[in-house]
């Protein structure tokens, strides 16, 4: 599939005469589609994590940023006035800070007034600011993946355990690359457009053609406010349910 695209893409530039990947038959087993969680369980999920981790968790599913993005996040990245994250970089395992996978890595992602709850609260519970990072191990350290992994699983774990007690469906749990799928699939359901979501999540696939490339300024604050109005309509069951169980 990115050969297609990549020779879809340089048919459309005049820059090979044919595509030889046309026609071709591809199997039909390809495995398993990502998870992608609704907008109500994403509530609930986020609501079911150790404080600590919300905010970060909130992020994922709300701003769509790659694992590396969310681990390289400072707070001057982070402008809740504006309500725009700007991603600028990211964090390897091995080489620590790095630069975007892709040009389109580079971009400014609008913050709802969801994930701005989130990240303000954390903010100030964690006392961070400027070049601290946000969901850091510490100020000065980013966190590392298998301790938020292996504490999102307890948490999701222990809420399945009462959830089952009263006979609801238990969480199903999910990765942070699963909720980046999912904040795509929330911004499309939203109304916003396959190539103003690709802007947003630093898609750099050949179909999302380079007229579509850079966005105005302040389409962030539209999509923020197209997201919110989803996720308000779509979560009010979960919030219901919450509001119930305590």
């Amino acid at each position: 599939m990115p050969l297609r695209a990549i020779y879809r893409h340089a048919m459309e530039r005049d820059e090979v005469m044919t595509n030889p990947t046309a026609n071709l038959r591809l199997p039909t087993d390809l495995g398993s589609r990502d998870r992608v969680a609704s907008a109500d369980e994403a509530v609930l999920l986020i609501a079911a994590l150790p404080e600590v981790d919300r905010a970060l968790w909130a992020t994922a599913f709300y701003a769509g940023l790659r694992l590396g993005e969310l681990r390289a996040l400072r707070w001057d990245d982070i402008d809740l006035a504006a309500g725009v994250i700007i991603v600028e970089r990211s964090w390897d395992a091995k080489e620590g800070e790095i630069e975007p996978k892709s040009v389109k890595g580079r971009r400014r992602t609008p913050i709802t007034a969801m994930l701005r709850d989130y990240l303000t609260e954390h903010k100030a519970r964690t006392g961070r600011d400027g070049g601290d990072f946000v969901f850091g191990a510490a100020a000065d350290r980013p966190f590392t993946p298998s301790n938020i992994r292996k504490r999102a699983k307890r948490a999701w774990e222990a809420e399945s355990a009462k959830r089952r007690e009263r006979n609801v469906e238990p969480l199903q749990p999910i990765g942070l690359h699963e909720c980046r799928h999912t904040a795509v699939s929330l911004m499309v359901d939203a109304g916003l457009s396959l190539e103003r979501v690709g802007d947003y999540v630093g898609h750099s696939s050949a179909w999302m053609t380079d007229k579509y490339r850079h966005l105005l300024e302040g389409h962030e604050a539209e999509a923020a406010r197209m997201l919110d109005e989803y996720l308000a309509r779509a979560s009010t069951a979960a919030r219901l349910e919450q509001l119930k169980d305590n």
